[in-house]
């Protein structure tokens, strides 16, 4: 049996195995990226917790609040999955630099114009997602939860949250408003590629609200408060975001006519070149 040489692939096996191994050393940087973000949000694991239980902290009675764990394992793996959420985020910038270094050379300068400010847009809406989660709807939540507290048939009801239960809470408020908040981008990306018109997008309004109070119910605890508090920056974001296409809609349209324009002008010059 003859031993393999790189020799022996042909030049069309060639770049693919180029771009696998350049894959995987992208892959790699990630993953290191990731496991030194999460060894240092492991060791911070605590400092990030009581930030995360801060909105819970004030939204009880002063020094009345607790939060428990029934099973000995459960605050070692809460605070796994704390570091394991934050590492996620402290790495995405490396994360997202290793997928553009890699798709950025198969674009053109075009296309890389286009593509760069979806890039940095993604994590600016993410983050203001989530900032609406922890600043404004996490306390009005806690709130609305805690008002059930009180005496009920002559027995005490005392909210008695775990650890887990309140991680896991807390997780579905920050990725369900962070996700739900790209939605400008998602649709701007589906205009640019010339799937979705602002016209389309205008005749499904009432289809898209719709659709926004499904998503809200869906992605939020099983409460009015939150479910509003996600639908109506969501339908502010999609009125944005048609305003945005028109703007841009309308930019294209000039640059198409200018091009045109430039189109004609070259042929009536090379025209009158031939006639003379």
């Amino acid at each position: 049996m003859q031993p393999f040489r790189i020799s022996d692939i042909d030049d069309t096996q060639a770049p693919l195995l180029d771009h696998l191994i350049e894959l995987r050393g992208r892959l790699l940087r990630a993953f290191m990226a990731f496991a030194l973000a999460f060894a240092v949000c492991f060791y911070f694991a605590g400092d990030i917790f009581a930030f995360l239980v801060r909105p819970l902290t004030e939204a009880f009675p002063p020094g009345q609040g607790k939060l428990i764990y029934t099973k000995l394992y459960e605050a070692f793996f809460v605070e796994v999955k704390i570091a394991m959420f934050a590492a996620f985020f402290v790495s995405f910038p490396v994360i997202a630099n290793q997928i553009w270094q890699f798709v950025a050379p198969g674009l053109y300068a075009k296309e890389k114009k286009a593509f760069l400010p979806f890039l940095i847009a993604t994590p600016v809406l993410f983050t203001m997602g989530a900032a609406l989660a922890y600043y404004v709807v996490m306390p009005t939540a806690f709130h609305f939860f805690l008002t059930f507290e009180g005496q009920k048939g002559g027995l005490k009801l005392e909210a008695l949250p775990g650890t887990g239960d309140y991680l896991a809470l807390v997780m579905q408020f920050i990725l369900a408003f962070g996700i739900s908040f790209l939605l400008p981008v998602l649709l701007m990306l589906l205009n640019r590629a010339g799937m979705v018109t602002r016209a389309q997008c205008v005749g499904a309004r009432r289809y898209a609200i719709v659709g926004i109070f499904i998503v809200a119910a869906v992605a939020t605890p099983p409460d009015v408060v939150s479910q509003l508090l996600l639908a109506v920056p969501l339908l502010l974001l999609w009125e944005g975001t048609l305003i945005l296409m028109w703007f841009t809609e309308r930019r294209d349209a000039k640059d198409r006519a200018r091009e045109e324009k430039a189109v004609e002008e070259a042929a009536k010059a090379a025209g009158h070149a031939a006639a003379e």
